[in-house]
């Protein structure tokens, strides 16, 4: 057989001779197999070249690394390298003598066999020293850096076991570099698969010249099995070192210097066949042909495993038992594209076993990463997908074997992640995937048996709301009954206890009467929760009556004086001193003023603030303040007293019962039930005294049409009907309407009245056609012409009429006259059952015709004596029916334009303590006069001075001294929005600079009702004098006054003083033609006298 030497000669060889080589070879190439094997299985150890520096040590051996260790020590690193490479210096290097070969050969058995005794023999020899090749890294291919991977590798199919890199290098001594690298390999000082480069190569090798294999002339696997036996005979030990790659190809590179590196591909597939996984094997050697092309046009020649042929690729069966190094076939920075069709990866692709080399060391995690996706990719049926292996490999690393990775964290390796996503967010696409059909006939069992669930569970947690409603409701119910049971009885005792104190207080009325006693006042609106809530400033209106102090007029009585505000001191030294004029005023001394601070106190709930949102009456906010109350028992001190309230309340029965005094009023429910609207009606009907037409008790829209249009038709000379709610005070609750001048029906309804005669038109049937018409029109011209009172508490009809039909009211006739004149009759019904008159007054309107703003005291518009009847009468009805204490009644007069003569109505009935009475107090205190209300006659006792000058005239005459009437105008509803802008202490100093105040001496003047000193738009003030005239124009005049001192030209400011001149000009007006007429109608005295 002939043979091709290093330089070219062809030479004859024995069959023996390649028998004994092609042993030798084999058994070396085993061993070889099995020592790299080892190594690979045990730890990963790589080191790392260290240039053409030297790394023979010249100094003794050492086994430690010193710190100065020099850069002649071998470093072991931390990261796998490339495919060893092995550098030929020059072209001249590859021609060898035959002494060079011979050493070359003996350099080649002591590589393949280092344990032989004699091989180290020889080593030991000066001029038999093993050069090792020198093997340099590839500069064209930068290493990539790798993470280290979480996780074991395991026993998966496709993982390689995972080796340890060790933490710091290991320094090779010059011993061991003397006995050549395959014994370092052998020792585990050099890892197999590692990277060495040797400075002095100890074989100088020369290509052999191998033909070149043509893509065309290509062989495949099976023929290269078979050719194995002949590669391993032409093996020749002078050749470079090179590695069969699966393809029968040899990857050669020259570098720019003209040298030749050969790469050797760490495939063990390559080494070893694919017979065996555990046998050595030898790399065969180039052909010259393709070294000399390589040389020629100095190309790489790469063929990456992605390109490979499918019949040179390696068997499959053999694939996974392989175990080599981990090195990248070609970019350090591996940076590929996996595709995935139809959820399966080609296990057997090129570019698949590639990456898998090429990421052996995290192979686990990479792989239990792959079999999530491809489930997942299986699952949803996609089609294609496209994986980026970098990305693959930097997420992998942060899992575990066994961790599951998230959808989120499969789509994020997804090169096509877009259009994956939107076939894994499509409706139904898991059951068309793998296992679909069994999903999909889970999903439906699981969502009914869900739906069943869900449904059984709606129903229990229905069955336990409900549960928890009734029980709830039955809790709430039950508590709601035991604290009205309580109530009840806790009413109840206190209206016990109400009734028992009032017979103790009637038996000994007389006696407490005229003696030491203490007046309790509660000025309370003890109104319903829904009035209360309407009525604007609410403790305001309670403490308009301020003239309840003045009940120490008398020397036997102390008064105490709930207040529903916090007065300030600046207030409290006002009352104090205007008091305190008692004594001025009965001597006429201005200088004799007392101190009454120990016959009068002011007190304050500390509740007030404590509700600011619930509207709570007086004797409420008393009643929760225990403070209040244990300081009112100390200031009894066991004497006798009782309560005069307001609009009596409940609460003003446990206020009672907690300071155990009587009242002097009617039991709430009484009181409440006539002072409406409907029932003061039915008190003027059991006192038989005149009212206006109309009807009470009205609850519903067609009785309230019937009602009216009947009144209507009785009642033809009417122009003007009222429409009052029953629970409404002040006049905000009332409404009226013009409804004969809007009616259009009013003329056919007078000439059907004019065709029948008077008897004929009285009866029923007489009406039925035109009760028709006016019930058929009377709707809209209601809604359209109704003209509430209060606009701001009713700013349209509808309003008005759900308040009306809700609390009931009454339909009444408004007086048939233009000239109207309202008046106010206070009363009282002692214990004893004794009816007295306690004031009587003519009404002012500063606010409107039908609502009360003033009072001229006493009343001059009505004969006292007709008056006093009607009051007597009415005041019997109400003893009758249980009513006790204060109350006041409303009357109308105006002359009848038929028969011109006077007529008197009862209009209204308030079962409280008014402001009329309380004014009337203060009159009394600040003039110390008589009001005499039978006669209507308001008696002062004049001035020292000025009762002696009456005294001389009336003797130069010699005719008796008249007794001398008084009057005055009252009215505690004024208000002006610029009295805010001026404090309490300015505005005095300017009226009594405007001259508005009171002479002591002449028991005449003016006096204020100062209410709070908070918001100060509201006020009251008297005017007391001799004349009726001149008291009225002097209240006029002090109102002009105010107005042009608190009020700007440009800033009027919001006030009822302009209306309140008005109604005075015209009450002066009246007053006047009045004074003419009745001149005119008696005799002069001259005329008298001839008679």
């Amino acid at each position: 057989m002939a043979n091709t030497d290093l330089k070219g000669n062809v030479e004859t060889v024995d069959i023996s001779d390649l028998k004994a080589v092609t042993e030798r070879t084999g058994l070396g190439l085993r061993k070889h197999a099995e020592n790299y094997l080892n190594a690979v299985n045990r730890q990963v150890l790589t080191i790392s070249s260290a240039g053409n520096k030297e790394v023979h040590s010249k100094g003794p051996p050492k086994r430690g690394l010193h710190p100065g260790a020099s850069q002649k020590q071998l470093i072991v690193p931390r990261v796998p390298v490339g495919p060893m490479t092995v550098q030929v210096y020059s072209k001249s290097a590859l021609r060898m003598s035959p002494g060079s070969q011979q050493q070359v050969e003996m350099d080649m058995k002591i590589m393949l066999h280092p344990d032989s005794t004699d091989n180290k023999a020889g080593l030991k020899q000066q001029n038999n020293e093993t050069k090792l090749p020198l093997i340099t890294m590839k500069k064209s291919a930068p290493m990539c850096s790798q993470k280290i991977v979480k996780g074991h590798a395991g026993s998966s199919l496709w993982g390689l076991p995972a080796f340890h890199y060790m933490d710091s290098p290991l320094p090779l001594l010059e011993e061991d570099l003397r006995k050549g690298v395959l014994s370092q390999t052998e020792q585990r000082l050099i890892h197999p698969a590692a990277k060495t480069t040797l400075q002095i190569p100890p074989v100088v090798s020369k290509a052999a010249p191998f033909h070149e294999f043509h893509r065309q002339h290509k062989k495949s696997a099976v023929d290269y099995y078979r050719m194995k036996l002949k590669i391993a005979t032409r093996w020749d030990m002078r050749a470079n070192w090179s590695k069969l790659v699966p393809n029968g190809e040899i990857s050669s590179r020259v570098d720019a210097e003209n040298t030749d590196t050969i790469t050797f591909p760490n495939t063990k597939q390559a080494i070893y066949g694919a017979d065996s996984s555990s046998r050595g094997n030898i790399a065969r050697r180039p052909s010259s042909s393709s070294k000399a092309s390589a040389r020629k046009s100095k190309r790489v020649w790469m063929y990456p495993a992605q390109q490979l042929e499918p019949e040179l690729q390696i068997p499959p069966q053999t694939q996974f038992s392989q175990t080599s190094p981990c090195q990248p076939l070609q970019d350090p920075c591996f940076d590929c594209d996996m595709a995935v069709y139809h959820g399966t990866i080609d296990q057997t692709a090129p570019g698949f076993l590639a990456f898998k080399q090429h990421y052996c060391l995290s192979w686990g995690s990479i792989a239990s990463f792959l079999e999530h996706t491809e489930k997942l990719l299986q699952d949803y049926a996609v089609p294609l997908a496209t994986i980026n292996c970098k990305k693959l490999a930097e997420v992998a690393s942060d899992f575990e074997r066994d961790e599951k990775p998230t959808k989120n964290d499969i789509l994020s390796v997804i090169k096509n992640q877009s259009t994956v996503e939107k076939i894994l967010n499509r409706p139904g696409q898991r059951h068309k995937g793998h296992g679909g059909t069994e999903m999909a006939a889970t999903k439906i069992q699981a969502t009914w048996r869900c739906y069943q669930a869900r449904k059984a569970y709606i129903h229990l947690r229905q069955q336990q709301w409900a549960s928890g409603v009734i029980g709830s409701s039955w809790r709430s119910c039950n508590h709601m009954a035991r604290v009205k049971k309580s109530l009840k009885e806790s009413r109840q005792r206190h209206l016990e206890s109400f009734h028992i104190r009032a017979k103790h207080l009637a038996a000994n009325w007389n006696r407490i009467r005229t003696s030491r006693r203490t007046i309790i006042h509660i000025p309370s609106l003890g109104y319903s929760q829904g009035i209360r809530e309407h009525i604007p400033d609410l403790a305001l209106q309670q403490n308009m009556q301020m003239g309840r102090l003045c009940d120490i007029l008398d020397a036997n009585v102390d008064v105490i004086y709930i207040c529903p505000l916090h007065l300030s001191e600046e207030l409290l030294q006002y009352y104090n001193k205007l008091l305190g004029l008692q004594a001025a005023v009965r001597s006429g001394n201005p200088e004799a003023m007392g101190d009454l601070q120990d016959r009068f106190r002011i007190l304050t709930p500390e509740a007030i603030n404590s509700f600011p949102e619930h509207h709570m009456c007086l004797a409420t906010l008393l009643k929760y303040s225990p403070k209040t109350i244990k300081r009112i028992r100390t200031l009894l001190q066991s004497r006798a007293a009782y309560i005069v309230g307001g609009v009596p309340h409940n609460d003003d029965l446990a206020v009672a019962d907690m300071l155990n005094v009587p009242i002097l009023g009617s039991v709430p429910e009484v009181a409440h039930l006539y002072s409406t609207k409907s029932g003061s009606k039915r008190i003027f009907a059991s006192a038989c005294v005149p009212t206006p037409p109309g009807e009470s008790d009205i609850y519903n829209k067609e009785q309230m049409i019937g009602v009216l249009s009947q009144l209507i038709v009785e009642n033809m000379e009417v122009q003007r009907w009222l429409f009052k709610v029953n629970d409404e005070c002040g006049g905000n609750g009332t409404a009226y309407c013009d409804i004969i001048s809007h009616l259009r029906c009013y003329p056919w309804v007078q000439k059907e009245r004019q065709r029948h005669s008077p008897e004929t038109w009285n009866e029923k049937w007489a009406h039925e056609l035109a009760l028709v018409k006016i019930s058929q029109e009377l709707p809209g011209l209601l809604a359209q012409h109704v003209q509430p009172v209060n606009e701001k508490r009713f700013p349209t009809w509808e309003k008005f009429l759900q308040t009306f039909l809700t609390q009931g009211g009454v339909i009444e006739a408004f007086p048939l006259s233009e000239h109207v004149t309202n008046l106010t009759v206070d009363m009282l019904i002692e214990p004893t059952g004794k009816i007295k008159i306690m004031s009587s007054g003519d009404q002012l309107h500063a606010e409107g015709p039908l609502r009360s703003s003033g009072t001229t005291i006493p009343q001059r518009s009505v004969d006292p004596a007709i008056l006093n009847s009607l009051c007597f009468k009415i005041g019997e009805t109400c003893k009758s029916k249980g009513v006790l204490g204060y109350f006041s009644v409303d009357f109308v007069s105006f002359i009848h334009p038929q028969t011109m003569e006077q007529q008197v109505w009862a209009t209204d009935l308030d079962l409280c303590y008014s402001d009329q009475l309380a004014l009337t107090q203060l009159m009394l205190y600040m003039t110390d006069g008589n009001l005499d209300c039978t006669s209507s006659r308001f008696e002062v006792s004049l001035g020292s001075k000025k009762m002696e000058s009456q005294r001389i005239e009336h003797e130069e005459t010699e005719t008796p001294a008249p007794t001398s009437s008084w009057y005055a105008a009252a009215s505690s509803q004024l208000r002006h929005s610029s009295l805010a802008e001026n404090y309490y202490g300015v505005f005095l100093q300017t009226c009594q600079a405007c001259g508005v105040g009171f002479d002591l001496q002449e028991k005449q003047g003016t006096v204020f009702i100062l209410y709070e000193d908070q918001q100060r738009y509201r006020l009251g003030m008297i005017t007391i004098g001799e004349d009726l005239q001149g008291v009225l124009m002097t209240f006029a005049h002090n109102l002009f006054i105010i107005h042009q001192e608190i009020s700007a030209p440009n800033m009027q400011g919001e006030t009822n003083f302009k209306m309140a001149i008005q109604d005075i000009e015209a009450i002066l007006g009246i007053t006047a033609e009045n004074k003419l007429k009745l001149e005119e109608e008696q005799p002069s005295p001259a005329d008298a006298l001839k008679e």
